[in-house]
């Protein structure tokens, strides 16, 4: 499993400074180091800057075999954006990964783009 801040990331806003990308198999041991990376960006003076509710985009696309696991990471780095003020963007997220997050009923707590256009998507609620 690998993540990292990067920059220029294909899709998203140039104006936002944080973005994470998280590749290979997401294991719980992970998850905690997954959002201390959040936090520390988010303390960046770059992601101070951020205005209320921006999002933070974290490209998913790289991910092997979305599970539970991974879907335990997102509510967590949502809690930690939210806790900041901002919301999480989830990008390149695979269909496996878009199923689980509407399953567990998380659709709504995360933003999702959607498409080399890059626009944004929210799972539709079920309900």
């Amino acid at each position: 499993m690998i993540f990292a801040r990067r920059s220029g990331l294909p899709g998203v806003d140039a104006e936002n400074p944080i973005a994470l990308t998280v590749t290979g198999r997401v294991s719980r041991a992970v998850v905690p180091d997954l959002c201390a990376e959040l936090e520390r960006a988010l303390a960046d003076p770059r992601g101070a800057a951020l205005a209320p509710g921006a999002a933070v985009d974290c490209d998913v696309g790289g991910v092997i075999r979305p599970d539970l696991t991974l879907v335990e990471a997102v509510a967590r780095l949502g809690l930690v954006a939210r806790r900041s003020g901002r919301t999480l963007r989830l990008c390149r997220v695979p269909a496996e990964l878009r199923s689980l997050l509407d399953l567990v009923g998380l659709a709504d707590v995360v933003s999702l783009e959607e498409g080399p256009e890059g626009r944004e998507e929210r799972v539709p609620d079920p309900r």
